[in-house]
Parts: structure tokens; sequence; C-alpha cells
């Protein structure tokens, strides 16, 4: 089992929407929260843009992350995320 935490979870969905949106990573930022009604979901600002991301569209970055930065091919069913006192993704091979 592989287990990242917030700063990898916050690079993932910068990578991902930097390639979505065809902008540099360092232009995204990305808030990361957890609510009972909407589970795990993400704000993230483009251009000064503002869109909320839901729990699939973090596994896809997350996915997509683990295959260019650990060279890991996982699917989304090996994923669980989680938070305590910070987010973090247990990953099961």
């Amino acid at each position: 089992m592989t287990r990242i935490y917030t700063d990898e979870i916050i690079n993932a969905v910068c990578l991902h929407m930097a390639e979505r949106k065809g902008v540099k990573p360092q232009d995204v930022e990305v808030q990361l929260s957890w609510e009972e009604q909407y589970g795990f979901t993400a704000e993230v600002w483009v251009n000064g843009r503002s869109q909320y991301l839901i729990e699939s569209n973090l596994l896809e970055a997350i996915e997509q992350y683990m295959y260019t930065e650990y060279n890991q091919r996982v699917f989304r069913s090996n994923i669980k995320l989680d938070a305590d006192e910070e987010f973090f993704a247990d990953i099961t091979e």
C-alpha cells in the first residue's frame, strides 16, 4: 500500500488542471475540503476563475499523478481518500 498526503494530492490536482486548462501548474491554486453532505471536494482557481471538483475528479488526478510521478498504474477503485489532521490517499495494488 502507498499513502500520499495533502501536498501530493494538491500537486496531483495542480498538474491535472494545468494540463486540462493549458496553463503552468504554478498558476493553479487548490484548496481541499471534506463535508458530510458532499464528501471530498476541492476548490480550484485558474486564471482568477474558481471551479469545484468532486471526489471522482480528485481520484482521476491522483490516478494520473501516480502514473506520471511513480510509474504505477492504479485505478480509482484502489484509491481511498481520508482525513484526520491532514488529507491523505491510501492506494492499494
